[in-house]
């Protein structure tokens, strides 16, 4: 038995074993991924076909079949790899007031996806116009979610937390705030994106205010309201982010 016969984890395959993933078949799945994504960042998404792929890997087009039945499955691997390195990444938040784990996870956020921001900008129109593999979308909802709980528990844990409920509903709309700044950030054709530089800046400086004015029943009330509001448009689907 080669060495090629071994599981991805490094036990042999015994006699009569359904084949399972290889160490070999795990890297050609990687090889083929890299070219598809780098293939959507420089030509476009629509202009991006598999079969353009397989002819650059220098393999056949039912062997990339084989690891990604459609283009679509190239795009939702793309978004777990970059929610997961995300939620890795976020693990290691250090102690502090919300608002500065907040702009830790935003900046962590930037700071994953930067390598990744020509193919990510190559993607803008499926994010959000997308019915399938939008940003919105139920297929992608694994990845709202993995993104969802980090900014939730920059509040719940952070040595300020505000009541449980309201840190929750706080950590979502502080999860939605960043939405809209990483969309600012794809569509920045500023100078060393100084537009989005600017506009973390000028959140940066809002947030100490937005700590006195959670002080106020009617804003709390506000934030809770909202939070459920936006939870049931971009989670209907996916229970473990309602709770």
């Amino acid at each position: 038995m080669t060495e090629n016969e071994k599981t991805s984890d490094g036990r042999r395959r015994g006699r009569g074993r359904p084949p399972g993933p290889t160490a070999r078949g795990a890297e050609a799945r990687r090889r083929l991924y890299e070219i598809a994504i780098g293939m959507i960042a420089s030509r476009g998404y629509e202009a991006a076909t598999l079969r353009d792929v397989a002819s650059e890997a220098g393999v056949s087009v039912g062997l990339i079949y084989r690891y990604f039945p459609s283009k679509q499955a190239v795009v939702l691997a793309f978004y777990d790899e970059l929610s997961a390195e995300y939620a890795s990444r976020s693990a290691r938040m250090p102690a502090g007031r919300w608002r500065e784990r907040f702009l830790h996870a935003l900046r962590t956020s930037l700071g994953v996806l930067g390598p990744h921001r020509s193919a990510l900008a190559a993607l803008v129109p499926n994010l959000v116009g997308n019915a399938e593999e939008g940003l919105f979308a139920r297929r992608t909802a694994f990845s709202r979610v993995r993104v969802h709980e980090v900014f939730v528990h920059a509040v719940l844990e952070a040595e300020d937390s505000p009541k449980p409920e309201l840190a929750k509903a706080l950590g979502g709309l502080l999860y939605l705030a960043h939405l809209a700044v990483i969309l600012l950030w794809l569509l920045d054709t500023s100078a060393g994106q100084r537009a989005t530089n600017a506009l973390i800046a000028s959140v940066e400086r809002a947030l100490p205010a937005a700590s006195l004015v959670l002080r106020f029943r009617a804003v709390r009330a506000f934030v809770m309201g909202a939070d459920q509001a936006f939870r049931d448009a971009l989670f209907e689907d996916a229970p473990e982010a309602r709770t």
